[in-house]
């Protein structure tokens, strides 16, 4: 399955926030998307979900406009995970997860057999059976990262949008959720994921789009497109990128420097 961007612009009412962007994403396929803060990213998003709709261009599905589909058939198809989120209702983690069911059901329908046992597969599949009898209020920051991936997954999409998954992470959390995605994209799941990390990218080994300041993107592989002068240009520091042998892998490191 392939999800196609060409020449879309998007934003808010008659205010464009961004425009011209083009991508091709398919399944089994990690895009990582840069750029700083402000730079549209999240409206980007919010088009590509249907929340938004493109001010020019096209976004289709294997051949299919999105514009055609309706709220509920596109969720089954594209997942989303947000921030870290918090919540003023004490759900058990099942209950957070078993809401992304919600596509498949008819209205007024309660979840059935099949939906509990969606529930309980990803969540042996994601490592996270444990929580079964926990309260999602009560979760560290990680946990609940891996609840809303758990929630997500469970709409059984073809795509992911990872809105800065790790966010807000400590080291240890972050590195558990990049294997996560390593793993579901292994699995042939699209994944699209915000990131203000290179590094992260550089470690993923992945398709990079960086929206820069004069808002044109450069995309590429995540080595030919994560350079110092382009990271330096987009983010207005100077960038060292470094790469060096470890074991039979070549890991990239990259800094901002101070002066």
């Amino acid at each position: 399955m392939e999800l196609v961007l060409e020449h879309v612009a998007c934003g808010y009412g008659k205010k464009t926030v961004l425009e011209d962007f083009s991508a091709r994403i398919s399944s089994g396929e990690i895009f990582c998307l840069l750029g700083p803060n402000g730079i549209g990213k999240t409206t980007l998003y919010k088009t590509i979900l249907g929340f938004l709709p493109s001010l020019k261009g096209t976004i289709s599905m294997n051949g299919r406009d999105i514009k055609s589909f309706s709220p509920k058939e596109l969720a089954r198809y594209i997942g989303y995970v947000p921030q870290n989120q918090s919540s003023s209702f004490a759900f058990s983690v099942p209950e957070v997860i078993l809401m992304g069911r919600t596509s498949h059901l008819a209205a007024f329908e309660q979840p059935g057999r099949r939906d509990l046992d969606v529930v309980e597969r990803i969540m042996a599949e994601l490592g996270i059976s444990h929580l079964g009898e926990r309260l999602y209020t009560e979760l560290s920051g990680g946990e609940r990262q891996m609840a809303l991936i758990a929630r997500a997954l469970a709409q059984e999409p073809a795509f992911l949008m990872m809105d800065e998954p790790t966010g807000n992470l400590d080291f240890g959390n972050q590195a558990l959720v990049l294997r996560q995605i390593l793993g579901l994209a292994e699995q042939g799941l699209g994944i699209i994921m915000t990131t203000h990390y290179p590094e992260q990218v550089l470690l993923l080994n992945t398709t990079a789009a960086l929206i820069k300041r004069d808002k044109r993107t450069v995309s590429g592989p995540a080595r030919e497109v994560l350079t110092e002068s382009v990271l330096g240009e987009t983010y207005g520091v100077p960038v060292a990128v470094a790469e060096f042998p470890y074991r039979d892998k070549r890991l990239s490191v990259c800094q901002p420097l101070l002066t």
